[in-house]
C-alpha cells in the first residue's frame, strides 16, 4: 500500500517537474501564471491536468486548439512514479527512501531539461546541492571513502559530522575532476566542450551519494554519453565537432542507475578488475 500511494504521489510531483522542465530553462515562474497550452496560450482546466489520464483522454492533443502535446509530459509522470514506486517498495517508507525520492525527482527534471533545452536549472543542480548536504544531517550518505581521505590528511570526522563530511566530499571532488577537465579540454581545442551545468550536476550527485557514488555516476555517464552519443552522431550525420551532446541527461541517467544497482555495478567494475 505505502507503495502504491507513493507510485500516486510520484505522478503528481512528475506533473510539477514539467512545469519545472518548460519554465526554468526560459527564466519564468512556476508559480504564475497558471498550467496553460503552450500553442494557444489558454488555461488548463484541473480535469485536463491529471497525470496520464488527461493525456490519455484527450488523445495528446490540446482540448481547444488541437495542438499536439509532448510525449515528454506523461514520460515525465510516468518515470517519477515508478522510481518512488521502486525505492518505496525496496525500503518502506523510511527516511532513506524519501531521500531517494527527492533525489531521483530532481534528477528527472535535469535529464529532460538537458534533453529539451540543454539547459541544467541552478534551481535544480544548486538547489538540490544544497538539499542534499541538508538531508545528510538526517540521513547518513552510504560512503566512508571521505573518512578514510580526511583521517589521511589529519582529520576524522566523528558524530553528526561524519555524514555532512561525505556529502561535502562527494559534491566538490567529482566537480572539480569534471571541471578540471573540461578546462584542459577548453585549452586544448580552443572551445568549451563542457557547460558548468554539468558541474553543478555533479555537485548535486555527490551531495547525496558520496564521493564512490558520484566517480561511480561520472564513469558510467561519461561512457554511456561517448558510445550512446557517437552511435547517434553517426545515424543521424550530424557534425561531431558542433553538435551539442546532452551530457546532463547520460550524468542523470547514470546517477539513477547508481540509487538502483550501485552495489551491483560495484561488484561487476571489481570482478572485471
Amino acid at each position: 500500500m505505502e507503495a502504491i500511494l507513493a507510485l500516486l504521489f510520484g505522478l503528481l510531483i512528475g506533473s510539477f517537474l514539467n512545469v519545472c522542465i518548460y519554465r526554468w530553462p526560459n527564466d519564468l515562474s512556476v508559480v504564475r501564471p497558471r498550467s496553460h497550452c503552450v500553442a494557444c496560450g489558454h488555461s488548463i482546466a484541473w480535469y485536463d491536468n491529471v497525470p496520464l489520464a488527461s493525456y490519455a483522454v484527450l488523445g495528446g492533443q490540446c482540448r481547444h486548439c488541437r495542438a499536439r502535446i509532448s510525449l515528454r509530459y506523461p514520460a515525465v509522470e510516468l518515470l517519477t512514479g515508478v522510481l518512488f514506486f521502486v525505492y518505496v517498495l525496496a525500503k518502506g517508507l523510511t527516511l532513506e527512501s524519501v531521500r531517494d525520492c527527492l533525489f531521483a525527482a530532481m534528477l528527472v527534471g535535469l535529464i529532460f531539461s538537458d534533453l529539451e533545452e540543454r539547459i541544467l536549472p541552478d534551481e535544480f543542480t544548486l538547489g538540490g546541492t544544497a538539499l542534499g548536504l541538508l538531508v545528510s544531517f538526517f540521513v547518513p550518505v552510504p560512503d566512508m571513502t571521505a573518512k578514510a581521505i580526511l583521517w589521511l590528511l589529519g582529520w576524522e570526522p566523528q558524530g553528526i559530522w561524519q555524514s555532512p563530511a561525505e556529502s561535502l566530499c562527494g559534491a566538490l571532488f567529482p566537480a572539480l575532476l569534471l571541471w578540471g577537465g573540461g578546462w584542459v579540454y577548453e585549452k586544448v581545442r580552443h572551445r568549451e566542450g563542457l557547460g558548468l551545468g554539468d558541474v553543478k550536476l555533479m555537485a548535486m550527485v555527490g551531495a547525496f551519494l558520496g564521493l564512490r557514488g558520484s566517480l561511480l555516476t561520472l564513469i558510467v555517464g561519461s561512457l554511456a554519453g561517448s558510445v550512446l552519443g557517437y552511435t547517434y552522431i553517426l545515424a543521424t550525420k550530424k557534425d561531431a565537432s558542433t553538435y551539442q551532446l546532452p551530457f546532463g541527461t547520460f550524468l542523470g541517467a547514470a546517477a539513477l542507475a547508481v540509487t538502483l544497482i550501485g552495489e551491483k555495478m560495484l561488484g561487476w567494475w571489481g570482478t572485471l578488475l
